[in-house]
C-alpha cells in the first residue's frame, strides 16, 4: 500500500477513534447520568416510606412491624403519575404490601440479594425487561414491555435485624428514548465529522507523501552504496528534522564503513587468537596422553607430564572462565555485594602473590596507600580488579617500576596504578577496553597476558560499582591507570 493510502487510512483512523471515543463516552454518561437520577430519586422515596408510613415495635422481643395504609395509599397515588411502584417485604422475603395485583414484581428477592440486604447493602438494578402486567401507565405501555429499574432498600430494628425491604421501581422507557435520541444524533454528527476528515486527510498525506519521496529516492542511492547524498533542509518541522538526521545518517555511515571492515579484522583475529590459544595447550596435552597411553614417556618423566598437563589444563579453564566472566558481566547477571574495608590491606595481598611474576621480568614495586584509607566495593570484585590492571602492568614492563597509590577524593576513593614500561599510541588507547584487543601483538602469547580479557573486566566492573577509569600513556615511557570508586551512599 502506498505512503499516501496509509497515511489517509491513519488520519482517518484517528478521526473516527476520537470521535468515535467522545460519542460513546458522552453517550454513556449520558445514560449513567439518567440511571443515577433515577436511583438517588427512587432512594429518597424509599426513605421517606419508610419514616413515614413503616412502625418498626418490638413486642415480646419480636420485631412488629405496622403499616400506615393510609401513607402507603397516599404515596402510591402520588408516585403512580411519576410511572413509579413500590413493593414491601417482610423479613421471610414475603411481600407485605401492596396487594398482587399491584405489585410490579412478583418475584421473590434473590437468596444472593437477600444476604447483601443483611449487610445493609441497597441493591440497584436497571434495564430489566418485564411484560407490563402491573399496569405503570395504562394509557402508554398496555400492552407493550416496559424498561425497569429498582431499588432494594433494607429496613433494620433498633437491634440492627433486617425486619423489612422497602423494594422502589419506575419505567425509564420514557427516558431511555430520549437517550437513543441522543445516540442517533451523535450518529450524525460522526458521520459528518467522518466527510471533513476524508477531505482534510487526503490534503495532508499528500503533502507528506510528496516530501517523504525525496527521502525515498535518496535512501535508495545510499542503499546502493553512494554515501555522497545529501538532502536541502529548512528545519521547519519533523519531516525537515528526520532529513536532517538523514544526512547525519550518511555521514556516520561514510565514518563507519572504515569501522566495519576493521572490526571484520578484528573478528577475524579474534578467532585466530582464540583457536590458537586454545590449540596450543590442547597440542600439548593430546601429545602427552598418546605418550602415555603408548608408555614412551620414561617413569621419570611420568610426574613432570601429569604437571605440565595439570598446568595446560588450568591455562585453558582460566580462558574459559574469563571468557564466561566477561559475558556475565556485560549481562549485568553478577550481584555486587558491597562493604568497607581496608585498601592497603587489599593491594599488599596482591602485590604478594604477583611479586614473583614480576621479579621474573625485573620489575619492582612501590606502594603509597595511607593505612586507614577504605573504601565501599565488591571485596572480591575489587581484588579482581586491581589485581588485573597489575598484571597488565607487569606484562608490559621490564625491568621497571610498578607504582601502586590511592587517595581520598570527594566521596569517592581514588587509585593510580603506573608502570614504566612500553607504554600505548593513541589509537591503541581507544581500543584496550575491547575484549581480545592487545596493543602489543608481540606480547600475544605472553605467559601472564594469554587471553586479552583483563581490561574488558576491569572496565565492565568498575561501571558496576558506579565508578570510571582513565589512562594515560605515552609511548615508551609508561602507562597510568586511575581507577574511581564512589564512597557510599548514605541516603
Amino acid at each position: 500500500m502506498k505512503f499516501l493510502y496509509q497515511q489517509l487510512l491513519a488520519f482517518l483512523a484517528l478521526i473516527v477513534v476520537t470521535v468515535g471515543t467522545l460519542s460513546i463516552l458522552f453517550f454513556h454518561l449520558s445514560k449513567q447520568m439518567v440511571y443515577e437520577n433515577a436511583w438517588n430519586q427512587m432512594e429518597g422515596y424509599a426513605f421517606t416510606l419508610k419514616n413515614e408510613a413503616l412502625d418498626i415495635t418490638k413486642k415480646s422481643g419480636q420485631a412488629v412491624i405496622r403499616l400506615n395504609v393510609t401513607e402507603l395509599q397516599t404515596a402510591e397515588k402520588l408516585l403512580y403519575s411519576q410511572h413509579t411502584r413500590f413493593t414491601i417485604y417482610t423479613a421471610n422475603n414475603e411481600i407485605m404490601y401492596p396487594k398482587k395485583t399491584k405489585q410490579i414484581s412478583n418475584a421473590a428477592i434473590s437468596k444472593e440479594d437477600w444476604e447483601d440486604l443483611q449487610r445493609g447493602k441497597i441493591i440497584r438494578n436497571r434495564n430489566e425487561v418485564r411484560p407490563n402486567t402491573s399496569s405503570i401507565d395504562v394509557d402508554k405501555t398496555a400492552n407493550k414491555n416496559i424498561k425497569i429499574i429498582d431499588i432494594y432498600t433494607p429496613c433494620f430494628d433498633s437491634n440492627g435485624n433486617l425486619v423489612a425491604v422497602i423494594m422502589v421501581g419506575e419505567d425509564i422507557s420514557t427516558l431511555s428514548d430520549a437517550v437513543n435520541r441522543i445516540s442517533q444524533n451523535l450518529v450524525v454528527i460522526f458521520a459528518i465529522a467522518l466527510i471533513i476528515g476524508v477531505f482534510l486527510s487526503t490534503i495532508i498525506a499528500h503533502y507528506l507523501t510528496k516530501r517523504i519521496t525525496k527521502l525515498r529516492q535518496a535512501t535508495s542511492l545510499v542503499a546502493d552504496g553512494n554515501f555522497d547524498v545529501e538532502i536541502s533542509t529548512n528545519e521547519r518541522d519533523e519531516i525537515d528534522k528526520l532529513s536532517s538526521d538523514f544526512n547525519s545518517m550518511v555521514t556516520s555511515l561514510r565514518e563507519s564503513s572504515e569501522e566495519i571492515k576493521r572490526q571484520e579484522r578484528r573478528r577475524e583475529e579474534f578467532f585466530a587468537d582464540a583457536a590458537h590459544e586454545m590449540r596450543t595447550p590442547l597440542t600439548t596435552i593430546n601429545g602427552l596422553l598418546e605418550g602415555l597411553a603408548y608408555d614412551v614417556i620414561p617413569e621419570e618423566s611420568k610426574e613432570k607430564s601429569i604437571e605440565l598437563m595439570r598446568s595446560e589444563t588450568n591455562r585453558l579453564i582460566r580462558l574459559v572462565n574469563k571468557n564466561l566472566d566477561y559475558e556475565r558481566i556485560r549481562a549485568g547477571n553478577i550481584a555486587l555485594n558491597k562493604s568497607e574495608f581496608g585498601v592497603q590491606g587489599v593491594v599488599s595481598n596482591i602485590v604478594s602473590q604477583l611479586e614473583s611474576k614480576a621479579e621474573e621480568v625485573g620489575d619492582k614495586f612501590e606502594i603509597n596507600i595511607p593505612k586507614n584509607l577504605k573504601v565501599y566495593a565488591d571485596y572480591d570484585r575489587f581484588v579482581q580488579i586491581i589485581f588485573n590492571v597489575t598484571q597488565n602492568a607487569i606484562q608490559f614492563t621490564n625491568d621497571g617500576l610498578i607504582k601502586i597509590s590511592a587517595e581520598k577524593g570527594f566521596n569517592e576513593l581514588i587509585i593510580h596504578i603506573s608502570d614504566t614500561g612500553i607504554g600505548m599510541e593513541e589509537k591503541d588507547l581507544k581500543n584496550i577496553w575491547e575484549r581480545y584487543y592487545k596493543a602489543d601483538e608481540s606480547r600475544t602469547n605472553t605467559k601472564y597476558g594469554e587471553s586479552g580479557l583483563g581490561l574488558s573486566i576491569v572496565h565492565k566492573l568498575i561501571e558496576l560499582h558506579g565508578g570510571k577509569v582513565d589512562v594515560v600513556s605515552k609511548k615508551n615511557v609508561g602507562t597510568t591507570f586511575t581507577l574511581i570508586f564512589p564512597d557510599k551512599d548514605e541516603d
